[in-house]
């Protein structure tokens, strides 16, 4: 089953894991929506000739219902499909557990796990119309462990697990499959200088390869994980952390 302009949307693709999973979706053969606040599409690099060809950018704030429902709707118009969705929007915020304010709870809870039940829910009509379709969001292998200042990090990527799983059984006789791809810590434009610190110099003793992952790392699984061909393997959680949290 040919690939060749097949429709997916990437959420959050303007930069980091995000441009990176666009980049190589549409090497594969993608045709790739790139939904971002800005709707300027990738920011740190240009893309050549035959991929702006291949990339169409709109604006979406995914923590907001009807830009959710209208982006879709507006996917639609332009294409006449959707095979794909790779919800990958998403935010970290770090404080102490006592001191954090209920704002900041619902700010990550609503951008992390609630952002992606409504892309699913208003992507669910386009993408039940093909054959075998395809939904990948972006969780965090924070999903299963115990860190200090990050409750509700982790309790959104936990939720992005659960959604997976429920989205995988509850959509499957409709050809939909549903995937979490869970990173450990990647190293992005955007973090680049505290991997270079402290973090960087804990993360070369705890992580086996003794270094964090990049982003085209991330990007390749995605794609490959796309393929309609693999229409078997839903419903998992599929970490990508260089062995991190389950090094002794």
């Amino acid at each position: 089953m040919s690939i060749e302009q097949n429709v997916i949307a990437v959420t959050g693709g303007s930069r980091g894991i995000g441009a990176a999973i666009v980049l190589e979706l549409l090497t594969q053969g993608w045709k790739v929506i790139n939904l971002s606040r800005k709707g300027q599409g990738i920011e740190e690099f240009e893309l050549d000739t035959k991929f702006q060809q291949q990339t169409i950018n709109l604006s979406c704030d995914m923590t907001q219902t009807d830009s959710v429902k209208n982006a879709f709707a507006q996917i639609f118009e332009l294409t006449g499909r959707l095979d794909g969705l790779v919800n990958n929007a998403g935010i970290h915020r770090e404080v102490k557990s006592h001191l954090m304010e209920e704002q900041l709870w619902d700010e990550v809870m609503d951008t992390n796990a609630k952002a992606i039940f409504v892309s699913c829910k208003e992507a669910y009509p386009y993408l039940i119309q093909q054959p075998k379709s395809v939904i990948i969001n972006i969780g965090s292998f924070f999903d299963k462990m115990g860190v200090k200042s990050n409750l509700a990090y982790c309790a959104s990527k936990a939720a992005v697990g659960a959604i997976t799983r429920c989205l995988a059984v509850e959509w499957a006789t409709k050809g939909i499959r549903v995937l979490d791809v869970a990173p450990g810590y990647i190293q992005t434009e955007l973090n680049q200088g505290a991997m270079q610190g402290p973090l960087g110099e804990f993360l070369a003793k705890r992580i086996p390869r003794k270094k964090p992952g990049l982003p085209q790392e991330v990007a390749a699984l995605v794609a490959q994980l796309a393929n309609p061909q693999i229409s078997f393997l839903t419903g998992e959680t599929i970490y990508i952390d260089g062995a991190h949290s389950i090094a002794h």
